[in-house]
């Protein structure tokens, strides 16, 4: 690939008409953001948002901050940051980012990354790192970590997320200037906290006079994010490459539906976030809840009933009629009444967005993979839900199937010798060896699970109900499905 054929300022000009691209002139920005970890899902989310305001806002641009891997700046530098999102609907639409105008490897170039953070202009630094990219252990920093130990020896040139932005704090205060707000946009719990706590943590060990400044004048929001963003293939490649008419190294690729919801604590200004469609709101948790009951738990009643009847994909369960109707009436009936949701939150609009991204036929997500890990998903998607419906005196028999369905799935992995993918496997697998497809018995083995089902397991109605959903698929899934808010299964 030739640099004379790639994407860059220099080739956008020429592209064809049907390809989407800034509304700016990305040369007239300046960096305002500094994003640590800028793979796929930031490059395809965050980065977009900032792309939509950089006509009104040119001052908040993006210098994506590799810590370790060169591939993003090899990719991306030789390109002027530019590259193509591919947006999955029935009708794909493929448009040119311009938001990263600095692309950079920490280790290679820390020097730079140190002056950028430094910089005046730089009043946000944002990460997608993975939750191991925190160094945390439990809700605060593993100072035993080998990358903190690293740093708190040698924190002038530090290797850690943690030791790169209290740096670059320190250098900020002694040069007069105001803190950079820090926020996470990975999806872990309380992320702004832990971040802002891991930060003092560490910024206590190596001087406590930074420590204070940084506890009164930076802040560290919290936020959610949400959007399927699939892996770059080569297919991706040659049908950009194919569109353009120029090379792009690393396009990417995502659903159209994207979330960012951002807790507006901000200490030096912000971007103008909300006119890109970002919602700015004091309850994130009530957000994340809302997420994880009706996104994540629907998604898990897909994964276990699907696997039942053996469908492939989110997409192919959602064309079974039985199925879709059956989710639609879960979420809405059942599952919405449950949250207690933030200000401003339209749980049944909500509901309309996540089914109609579960019927997106371009976003193959597989069942199976959604199945993995079902001994720690169960409780956080579905129990919660079935605690509160419990407490508020409202039916629980829909709830019901999907636990029911995960125990007939690990059942039956476990009796055709098909290996599980959860951190239990050893137990479920002696657990569904052992089943004898008597619902109480079965349904009683499962309930001795202290880890998943805890307090629940002895809350008589619950078990009594699962007892009866746990009957009905033994006997054929489609007709319980179709029984009435699935009260009638017997």
């Amino acid at each position: 690939m030739t640099d004379a054929r790639r994407l860059s300022d220099a080739t956008l000009a020429d592209l064809p008409p049907g390809i989407e691209r800034p509304r700016y002139d990305p040369a007239a920005t300046r960096i305002g953001v500094v994003h640590l970890g800028p793979g796929a899902f930031h490059r395809a989310h965050q980065a977009v948002y900032l792309d939509d305001l950089l006509a009104e806002a040119p001052e908040w641009a993006v210098c994506a901050v590799s810590l370790r891997n060169p591939d993003v700046r090899d990719a991306l530098r030789p390109q002027d940051g530019l590259y193509t999102l591919s947006l999955l609907g029935e009708t794909p639409r493929l448009r040119v980012i311009g938001s990263i105008r600095e692309v950079l490897c920490a280790r290679d170039e820390q020097a730079a990354v140190l002056a950028r953070l430094a910089h005046p202009d730089v009043r946000l630094v944002t990460l997608t790192i993975t939750e191991k990219g925190y160094c945390l252990a439990g809700d605060g920093l593993d100072l035993a970590h080998p990358d903190i130990v690293h740093d708190l020896a040698a924190p002038a040139t530090p290797v850690s997320a943690i030791g790169y932005i209290v740096a670059g704090l320190r250098a900020r205060r002694a040069a007069g200037l105001k803190p950079y707000t820090v926020l996470s946009c990975d999806n872990l719990p309380d992320n702004g906290g832990r971040l802002r706590r891991a930060t003092l943590a560490f910024a206590r060990r190596i001087d406590p006079g930074l420590a204070a400044w940084i506890e009164a004048e930076a802040t560290f929001p919290r936020s959610m994010v949400d959007s399927i963003t699939p892996a770059t293939d080569e297919v991706l490649r040659e049908r950009v490459a194919a569109a353009l008419g120029v090379e792009d190294a690393w396009p990417v690729q995502r659903e159209p539906y994207a979330q960012w919801v951002v807790e507006d604590a901000f200490c030096d200004g912000r971007p103008p976030f909300e006119r890109a469609g970002a919602i700015l709101s004091g309850d994130i948790a009530g957000h994340d809840r809302a997420k994880l009951r009706l996104l994540n738990g629907p998604h898990s009643a897909l994964a276990y009933l699907g696997a039942l009847m053996d469908i492939e994909t989110v997409a192919d369960a959602m064309r079974h009629p039985g199925l879709a109707t059956f989710l639609e009436r879960l979420m809405r009936e059942d599952i919405a009444p449950t949250l207690d949701a933030p200000a401003g939150f339209d749980a049944q609009a909500y509901v309309g967005a996540i089914l109609e991204r579960f019927r997106n036929p371009a976003i193959r997500h597989r069942l199976a993979q959604i199945a993995w890990d079902g001994s720690q998903k169960i409780p956080v998607r579905l129990l919660g839900t079935l605690h509160d419906a419990l407490a508020a005196g409202r039916p629980i028999d829909r709830l019901c199937l999907p636990v029911a369905a995960w125990m007939h799935f690990v059942r039956r992995q476990a009796r055709n010798g098909v290996a599980l993918v959860d951190p239990m496997a050893d137990v479920l697998a002696d657990i569904g060896r052992g089943t004898t497809g008597q619902a109480q018995d079965d349904v009683a083995a499962f309930l001795r699970l202290d880890a998943v089902f805890g307090e629940m397991a002895g809350e008589r109605r619950f078990v009594d109900a699962l007892v009866v959903a746990y009957a009905a698929l033994g006997r054929r899934v489609e007709r319980a499905l179709a029984t009435d808010s699935g009260r009638d299964l017997r």
